[in-house]
């Protein structure tokens, strides 16, 4: 998907989850966390090819994965470890009462003429997530320290804009094992509209906003280019007057700010008119605006029926700007950001599909634009949630608030203490160090007990030129109280495996 974005630690995977891990043998006297540290330590990694500590067990991986059900063979690629292969099967946005699948049927309830999707499988090839959507061979997206590969050319999506194409070739071509994975597929028979809200996978650092799994909603919309020009000749001023009436009523709630222009660094495609762009950008836009509109007007009723402060500090107006951006994918592009908490979310990513993708689609006689939303970051508005984490709880305080096609604002438990420990290390002679390396190492060994990584000093040796860092891990438990001897034994444990996995030196 198009918006930017947002790791968790050692769960037992629900009972629908399937998650197998074949290891040669060797390892079969291994305990489990044992022969989940051997396969961690043997994937091969761009950003830890340093010296390690190496004994017999650090050469043993997994042979195979069974992801949903269906067995990969590995390779060097592989990095997806078991805590987010167990993520697989949580399926949040088919809980009618989770937060995710409320705001889901809300925005799919604001598309009653866009085909809908909601299980798509998350394990696509490589050339789905970025082949097909224009990404250089050397974009860092590709890396393994930003991508969860299960093999070469097989991976976790890391958006749902690997199925834009997936799904117009469907289209094009009356693919109808696909096309009936829609749940309304009448209402755009043809995918040339259609909506995908499912699960993506990132590396990603570790704060109150980002996890390595969370949700987007894709929104792809086509016009025949006949359609297209017969829509400008007809234009109204009764329309145009009907755009400004939805831009004041946007202001009530959203405060909209948007100075940007098509041209210069963010350039129309020359495959398209200047007037084809307009309409486009135009339409687009007004889809973006209103669906903001509607999730923050319910946000603002929710915190003033609930006759409490909540999280997002009772904020009666939403300041939204709109900024240039790029995605390989869409040209022109802009990000839209909410003011959230007294930071800026980037909430939606979105811009005009790229000329090629419709072709490659069989669909050249079409023009289009594309948007996507982050699901989390717009239910925290919604509901006022202040932590990501809290999206995958099952305490029933948490679950217990929420029922089907409500609204409401969340009310906070009681906050655990928390406890905050430091880690100071030189960094490898040999190799390159990333930081999401440190990220993906503490949530597969803390989990959720994790609130936040943050880097708090940095410097260099000025004689022997080494590097050295220090994290601040920040340890709360959102169920329950945590003893120090407790996080002295987690920490024990990061700082173990940062030197047999990372080859770091600690201090």
């Amino acid at each position: 998907m198009l918006a930017a974005t947002l790791l968790l630690g050692p769960r037992s995977p629900p009972a629908h989850s399937l998650l197998i891990c074949t290891f040669s043998r060797g390892t079969q006297g291994l305990s489990r966390h044992a022969a989940r540290a051997c396969a961690v330590r043997a994937r091969a990694s761009l950003s830890t090819s340093c010296t390690r500590r190496q004994n017999a067990a650090s050469d043993i991986k997994p042979k195979t994965l069974d992801v949903l059900g269906t067995t990969y063979t590995t390779d060097g690629w592989t990095n997806a470890p078991p805590a987010i292969l167990a993520k697989t099967g949580r399926d949040l946005l088919h809980q009618p009462s989770h937060p995710l699948a409320i705001l889901k049927e809300l925005i799919f309830k604001e598309f009653p003429t866009f085909a809908h999707y909601d299980s798509l499988s998350p394990v696509v090839s490589t050339y789905q997530n970025f082949d097909s959507l224009g990404f250089a061979q050397d974009h860092p997206g590709r890396s393994k320290t930003d991508t969860y590969y299960v093999n070469q050319s097989t991976l976790l999506r890391t958006h749902t804009s690997a199925h834009q194409l997936q799904l117009l070739a469907a289209g094009s071509q009356g693919e109808h094992n696909v096309l009936v994975q829609a749940k309304n597929s009448a209402a755009a028979p043809g995918n040339e509209r259609f909506l995908v809200a499912a699960d993506v996978y990132r590396r990603d650092e570790i704060d109150a906003s980002h996890y390595p799994v969370f949700h987007q909603m894709e929104g792809v919309c086509t016009f025949s280019r006949d359609e297209v020009r017969d829509k400008i000749c007809r234009a109204t001023t009764a329309e145009r007057d009907s755009k400004t009436d939805g831009v004041s009523h946007s202001d009530q709630v959203a405060q909209m700010v948007d100075a940007t222009v098509v041209g210069g660094d963010n350039p129309m495609q020359s495959a398209h008119s200047a007037e084809e762009v307009a309409f486009l950008v135009r339409n687009m836009k007004q889809a973006m605006n209103d669906m903001v509109v509607q999730i923050l007007t319910k946000a603002v009723a929710a915190q003033q029926s609930s006759g409490e402060v909540s999280a997002s500090g009772n904020q009666p107006q939403f300041p939204v700007r709109w900024i240039d951006a790029y995605f390989p994918f869409t040209s022109p592009s802009w990000e839209m950001e909410v003011l959230f908490q007294g930071e800026w979310l980037e909430i939606c990513g979105c811009g005009v599909m790229k000329q090629e993708i419709l072709n490659q689609a069989g669909m050249p006689d079409r023009i289009g634009w594309a948007f996507g939303f982050g699901l989390e970051r717009l239910a925290m508005l919604l509901f006022g949630v202040h932590d990501i984490r809290l999206f995958w709880s099952s305490d029933s305080r948490f679950v217990g608030q929420f029922s089907p096609g409500r609204i409401n604002s969340f009310r906070p438990f009681s906050r655990h203490p928390s406890c905050a420990k430091d880690v100071s290390f030189w960094l490898p002679v040999e190799g390159t160090f990333h930081e999401n390396d440190i990220m993906d190492l503490v949530r597969e060994t803390a989990g959720d007990l994790v609130e936040g990584v943050k880097l708090i000093d940095s410097f260099t040796h000025p004689k022997t030129g080494k590097g050295s860092r220090c994290y601040r891990i920040n340890y709360c438990s959102m169920d329950r109280n945590v003893t120090n001897e407790e996080i002295n034994a987690v920490q024990e444990l990061v700082r173990k495996r940062m030197v047999e996995q990372l080859g770091v030196t600690l201090r």
